[in-house]
Formats: structure tokens, sequence, C-alpha cells
């Protein structure tokens, strides 16, 4: 295909382009930009490059050494490039050198095109900016557990500052997927198996990353959580009530209420049409109904994956037609089906090059948002000058990827994701009563492992797995080295017992001895983070059940028989059954991968340094099979006389102990009758009628008694985490709108129906302090996707 240049004038013998003249409109200098561009150079723009890869063999994604190809950057970079990957995150690079490379990296893409647009840099940070030394922050699975929006924004802002203070403009983060089948790998990533928790968690976390100049990511767009049997990219087939009322209201939180400029697909189909080739989901949906005008992203390799893994495609160039008609923006990671085959099928007339420029013009407004069309734009992070980059080893260890201002962050964060599970008073064990003399026998294998604190999406244990040589980072103590800070006199022993998802069994006799040779016994458990099989929790490590990895539970029920006091501690990806430990065991902690404070998290926990007040973003099951569960199930989800399975939750969704009591008074509704266009208050006064200070999370539950369609007995609408002094009050305020009473009808539309409804005020999904009676009046009413999404709360001291 022939691809004539336009003449481009330069800067000497023409005024400054229309496409940086900062005097006209975004739309103006983009048009003018694209006017300039020849067809080539605006499929440039269109695609990622992996340059910083693995090439061993060990990979960081999917089918990432299937997927790629030699690619011949001579060629490439004088048409253009729209993205560069995972500059830090592919490899264990000290993050100024890194600046220092990804500098030279952009002056050289700038000077070999005609037009000089930088490259757009994203990273994963899904719990931190992925790159060796960074900042390794509890799991969103840890964040929902704190129920507290504004503690996960101030996380993600940090986050965001980071990754900015060395050149990185996108950031592939949260996931918004809500957790359907806990047996899925992923469920890590998640915030949980509530739609209104994910949503508002997730949102807040976008606000920190935008808030900080970095392109948040959604996804996956929408469905990937729901496939069939918990396995990775497994089909998904679920109902139209399914996907609109649990699945789609995260992301249209997100997308209204947060600011997100991206949204990556999901690599699922559902009901046999792959997202990446969907345009109903990516533009109808996406950008005709909800409004958005930003960039949609593939999953890596996804576009390819419509021929090799969904066989919807015959040809690469069948493949990218298919996802540029859907909406589908920017390939990633790097480009196989975005360049010559996307080519072909437009010389070939089966695909109108009007889809280019429409992909085109989305990816330059955005390089423009990001000052990336400016003509004063420098390859160089706020601070650094061209004296910086002379000398790549008098740089080393410049940038602060882990300050403590982030690690204290990433404390709190620990600190208030972990639940108290059971407790029969023996919690907490203070520093002071375990003086000299007194044993404590640390058990388990998951107490002196760093990296099982740490998420799959963690940069050492995504990436720095395939370098063992190179040393983690960052600072981690493990569980065990916390004990024993927390607990300066006392004797403590180790025996792990197990591994965490080994066979062999010989270890569980000595570490019998060690507990009944104790005072008291502290058992780690749970998972080792990994990919593809390479862990018991993380992307594409699926379980079969929820039964403890290996040789954990024969361990837990020996130590338990020993008759030492027992404190069980998961430290996890996901939940899992516990057999009769919570009867047994003096105290059950739940953690999910809290991060790299999480062992000072629980050790405080244990010694009463933290009162514990997570509260449990999945519900723990009571048997290791009879999945998918979870709390929003219909009655005949319920236990009934029907069947021998009974799927009740052993502790639900939104349960949690502490080391303080709150009493609820005075529940009450504003207006027991509204219409089904109006909104009413609930309120209610907490008060900590304990010893010490802490945290209650009031959650409010809708009830629908009566409905056109099946609805779940329980739905959460709205929370409010309250922090109160000994002897301190506070009144907790719910605005509740008709709209959060709406579903999806019978004919397919969202309505709001007239009836009776229950809002209750819970501790948890399962145990109501209050029940307030409300009634809908008037016509059945059709609303959309600008309706009331949560009951939001005000706190207000007494």
């Amino acid at each position: 295909m022939t691809d004539t240049l336009s003449p481009v004038p330069s800067q000497a013998d023409a005024a400054t382009p229309a496409w940086q003249d900062v005097a006209c409109s975004p739309a103006e200098r983009v048009d003018a930009l694209l006017a300039a561009m020849t067809l080539r150079e605006k499929v440039a723009q269109l695609y990622g490059v992996w340059v910083g890869a693995s090439n061993d063999g060990g990979g960081v994604a999917p089918y990432q050494h299937d997927m790629e190809d030699a690619l011949d950057l001579d060629a490439l970079l004088p048409h253009g490039l729209g993205q560069l990957t995972r500059p830090f995150g592919s490899g264990p690079v000290d993050a100024a050198v890194g600046v220092v490379s990804l500098v030279r990296s952009q002056r050289r893409i700038v000077s070999a095109g005609r037009f000089g647009i930088p490259a757009l840099a994203h990273e994963e940070c899904l719990a931190g900016f992925t790159a060796w030394g960074a900042t390794a922050y509890p799991v969103p699975l840890a964040w929902g557990a704190t129920f507290n929006p504004g503690l996960v924004q101030e996380m993600s802002g940090r986050i965001g500052a980071s990754m900015r203070s060395v050149g990185v403009h996108q950031g592939l983060a949260p996931v918004l997927d809500v957790v359907r089948d806990a047996r899925w790998g992923r469920v890590e990533e998640t915030i949980g198996e509530d739609p209104t928790l994910v949503g508002t968690i997730a949102t807040a976390y976008v606000r920190g990353l935008e808030s900080a100049g970095i392109v948040a990511t959604l996804k996956h767009f929408i469905g990937y959580s729901a496939s069939k049997a918990g396995r990775n990219l497994a089909p998904v087939s679920i109902g139209r009530r399914e996907f609109n009322d649990v699945l789609v209201p995260p992301f249209e939180m997100a997308v209204r209420e947060g600011g997100v400029r991206s949204v990556m697909h999901a690599y699922t189909d559902i009901d046999g049409v792959p997202t990446a080739a969907d345009p109903t989901l990516l533009t109808g949906l996406l950008r005709d109904t909800w409004g958005f005008t930003g960039t949609v992203v593939a999953d890596y390799f996804g576009i390819a994956f419509l021929k090799t893994l969904h066989s919807i495609a015959e040809t690469w160039g069948d493949a990218a037609a298919q996802a540029l008609r859907a909406g589908v923006d920017v390939e990633l990671p790097t480009v196989k089906t975005f360049a010559e085959p996307l080519l072909a099928e437009i010389e070939a007339g089966r695909l109108s090059s009007d889809y280019i420029d429409r992909a085109a013009r989305r990816v330059l407004l955005q390089k423009l948002d990001l000052g990336l069309l400016d003509a004063d734009w420098s390859a160089l992070p706020a601070g650094w000058t061209d004296l910086d980059l002379a000398d790549v080893e008098a740089v080393r260890g410049r940038v602060d990827l882990d300050p403590a201002a982030s690690r204290s962050v990433a404390r709190r964060i620990a600190e208030q994701s972990v639940v108290l599970l059971t407790n029969d008073g023996l919690l907490p064990v203070a520093p002071a009563s375990a003086a000299a003399g007194v044993r404590i026998a640390v058990v388990g294998p998951n107490a002196d492992d760093a990296l099982n604190l740490l998420g799959c999406y963690s940069f050492p244990g995504h990436v720095g797995t395939l370098h063992p040589e190179v040393p983690i980072g960052i600072e981690i103590r493990t569980v065990l080295e916390a004990i024993r800070l927390e607990y300066p006199a006392a004797t403590v022993t180790y025996s792990p017992g197990v591994t965490v998802d080994g066979t062999d069994e010989t270890g569980i006799a000595v570490a019998v001895h060690a507990a009944a040779d104790a005072d008291l016994v502290i058992v780690v458990l749970g998972d080792r983070p990994g990919l593809f099989g390479r862990g018991t929790s993380g992307e594409g490590c699926d379980a079969e059940s929820l039964e403890l990895p290996g040789r954990q539970w024969p361990l837990l029920d020996a130590v338990l028989a020993a008759g030492t006091p027992v404190v069980t501690v998961l430290v996890a990806g996901r939940p899992y059954f516990l057999h009769d430990a919570p009867d047994r065991a003096a105290a059950v902690l739940q953690s999910f991968f809290p991060g790299e404070e999480g062992a000072g998290a629980l050790a405080g926990v244990i010694s009463g340094r933290v009162n514990p007040s997570g509260r449990l973003p999945v519900s723990v099951p009571n048997r290791a099979g009879g999945q998918p569960g979870g709390y929003l199930a219909a009655p005949l989800g319920s236990r009934n006389e029907v069947s021998n399975l009974d799927p009740t939750a052993r502790f639900p969704f939104g349960h949690g102990l502490g080391y303080s009591d709150f009493e609820w008074t005075d529940a009450s509704i504003g207006a027991a009758s509204i219409g089904t266009d109006a909104a009413t208050t609930v309120t209610l006064t907490v008060t900590n009628v304990g010893a010490r200070a802490g945290a209650d999370v009031v959650q409010l539950y809708l009830h629908d008694p009566v409905a056109s369609v099946v609805r779940p007995v329980n739905r959460l609408i709205g929370y409010a985490r309250v922090e109160l002094d000994p002897g301190a009050s506070a009144q907790v305020e719910f605005a509740v709108h008709a709209d959060l009473a709406a579903f999806t009808g019978r004919a397919g539309d969202r309505i709001v129906e007239p009836g009776a409804l229950e809002l209750r005020l819970g501790r948890s999904s399962a145990s109501f302090a209050a029940t307030l009676a409300l009634r809908l009046t008037g016509p059945v009413r059709i609303v959309d996707h600008t309706r009331v999404l949560v009951a939001a709360a005000t706190v207000a001291p007494r």
C-alpha cells in the first residue's frame, strides 16, 4: 500500500503547528494533527511495544512467548508509537536507572517520527506500582475488608505520585470484577463479592490515581469473574439480570464518578461473544450510554485471542478489524494485529479507515491531555536534568519508591483489613502478659515467608520470582519476625509443619511437639501467590475446592488437638473452609495478602496494639465444595428442605469482631412512605461502650419481600466506618433514594417498583440490629445509568 508523507513545517520556517498551538481547543489540535498524518502513522498510535519483557521463557503474562514476534524498532519508530509497555515492571531495574532508560527511549521515539510524539508509558499498579523497590501494599481484597474508601484513595494517590515521578502515564488498575466463585484464582485482585463495596472502593482508587495525573484503567470490562467453575478465561454464561445488576454497577460508578480515562476489555466471552469483539459493550454501553470519552485498551494479547482462543477470527487482520469495530483503541502489550494485518484489511476494502481515525483521535486526545503533544514537553521527570543522564550508575538509588509515608499508608490499610473472625476472650495477649519464660510456638508454612504476604501482582511475586538472584528490593518482616518483636521477653520457637501445597506430613509431629510444649500457639496458614499454576492464588491459580491447600488442615487439626490455646491466622488470597477450627481455636484471624507491613499488623492485632476493625469482603464457606457461594443469593439459594447441601456461610459477608463494644440505638427512618422517584433518610446512633478506641462498620441492606422478578434476600446499599473513642457517640445518616431498589425487570429495563421494602441495619449480611419498613408508592419507574447508586453516609459526632 502506498503511504505518501505530507510535509510538516519546521519551527524554523513556519509558525507553531496547529496541533501544538495551546490557543486552539483540544479537538482542533488533534484534528489538525490527524489531517497531517498518514494512515500508517495513525495506526502506529494504536499499539504498544514490549521491549523490556523477559525472553528466558519465564513470562509475566499469559501466552507471552507464543505471541511475541521479532520487532524491528528502526522500521517501526519512524511511523510513531502509541505506548511503551512496562518499562519498569518487566524486570528488576533500579528506579533511577529505569528513568534514564525511559528518557532515552522516549527521545529515540520522538526523534524518529515526523511529529515528535512521545509514547505513553503504562505499568501495572494493582497492589502498588509493580516496579522493583516500590511499596507493596495489601491486595484489593484487603482494601475491601477496610470498608474505608478514603484510605484507599490516599493509597492510590501515593501509588500514582510514585509512577508519575519516574515518567509513567497510565496504570492498569483497578479491578472491578465482582467475586462470583471463590475458587477463581484472581479473587485476591478483586475487592469483594458485593457490587456496592466494589464500586465505592474502586471509584476511590480511581480518584486517587487520576488526581496524581495517572490514567487509571478499569478492568476487566465486563464479566471476567463469572467464568464457569472459577477457571481463568473460561466461558461466561450468565443472565442479563446478573450481568446488569451485579457485574455492571461498579463500572458505572467508576466511569460516572471517578473520572477514569481508560478501560480494559475482558478476556472472556459472554454467551459466545468475546468482549474484545462486542460493540454492544465497548461502544453501545460504555460510550453511547455512559458517555465515556477515554481509551479502550486490550488486555494483553486479547485481540490475538480472538483468533487463537475464541476462534471467531480467521486471520490476524480479521481479529484486528473485529476489535477495532467493537471499540478497542489500543493493542497491548505489543504489536501483533494492529500493524500490517490491520492495514491489509483496509487495503482490501474490508475495513473503513474511519475506524482508524476514530481510535487515533481518542489516543491523541489522551496524549494531549497528558501534555505529550505540547511543544515544550520534556522526557525528563520533574526535578531531573540532562546531567542526571550522563552516568547511569551515578543516579542509581536516587529515586525512593518506598518512602516512609507510603509504608505508613500500607501499614494502616493492613491493620484495618485484618478480620477477627472468632475470639473466645484470649485475645488480645498483651506483651506485658508474655513476660520472660512464656513460650510462644509459631507454626505453619506462612509464618516465616515474606513473599507470601504479597499478592501475585506485587513486583516480588509477579516478576521477582523469575529473578531469584536479585534481592527483593523492599524491607518485609515475616510474621515470625514480627511476633518476636512484639513479644521481646517471650521465648518464641518456630516449626513450619508443612509447606503451603506440598504433600509431606512428616513435619507435623515436630510442630505438634512444639505446640504441646508452649503456652500459646500461633498457626499461620494460607496461600502462596503466583501466576499460571506457580502458586495457590493468583492469575491462573484456580482452586478445585475451598479446602486449605496441601496438608495445612491436617497440620491445624493436629496442633489444635495438642491442648495449647491456638490463634489461627489465615494469610490468603481467597476464603477457605476451616472445618471445626473456629470452634476449637481460641481465635481466628483472616488476612488477605496484607503487603509489606502485614506481619506487623497481624502481630499488633494479636497483642492488642491494633484494635481489629476489618470486615469480610467475601463470605467464608461452611464446606469445601458446593461453590459458587456468596451472600447475594435469592431465597432458593438459602438452606431449605429440598437439598441436603446447606450453602449457609460459616462467616457471612460483612462479619468482623473487635476489642471494643459498640451499641446501636435510635434507629429511625425519615419518611416511611415515598414515591418511586423520591428519597428518605435512615439514621442510627453508634456509641463505643468499650474501654478502648475502635472502629465499627454500619452496613445498610435492602430487602425486597415481593418483586416481579426474583431478587437477592439482602443487598448492601450503603455503609459507614465509624471511629470512636471510649464513651463517644456518633450519628450515622444514610440518604436512601428509591433508585436503590432498582433492578432489571422482565422487559429488560431497569425499574423501580412500588411496594413494601425493608431497610436493614446490619453488622453483617446475616446479623441485623434494626429493620425499618419503607413503602414505595406511585407508578413503576424506568431508570438509567444516572440513577443513584449508593446510599451516601454522613457521620457526625454527638
